[in-house]
């Protein structure tokens, strides 16, 4: 069966699983963003569809894919999480992709 996901996508996805018992306990520690490139994309981690996807942090395939994830109840920890790189990586434009999320309506319930 061919994957369209890469090797590290997959890899990241199952040390995402790991010791995950089959419970949903692992939302607390669960990252939905993985950045690459110096913020300009990241993977994208999907826990309701078990996909995770590379994208440009600037696409509007982003803006969609985080606005899958928070209609589907993940909005509060995916902000939570874009303020954290934001503070960590304050030179990766972080805080520009939240207000890019922001203004595309993702976050209003």
């Amino acid at each position: 069966m061919a994957s369209n996901t890469s090797k590290t996508a997959r890899a990241s996805v199952r040390a995402g699983q790991a010791g995950q018992g089959g419970a949903l306990s692992v939302l607390g520690e669960f990252k939905y963003l993985i950045p690459l490139n110096n913020g300009k994309h990241a993977y994208v981690r999907n826990l309701t569809n078990g996909k995770t996807v590379h994208l440009r942090t600037d696409s509007n395939a982003f803006v969609e894919e985080i606005r899958v994830l928070t209609g589907a109840g993940h909005g509060t920890k995916i902000r939570a999480e874009l303020q954290a790189l934001a503070a960590s990586n304050p030179n990766h434009g972080w805080d520009a992709t939240e207000k890019r999320l922001v203004d595309a309506g993702v976050f209003e319930a």
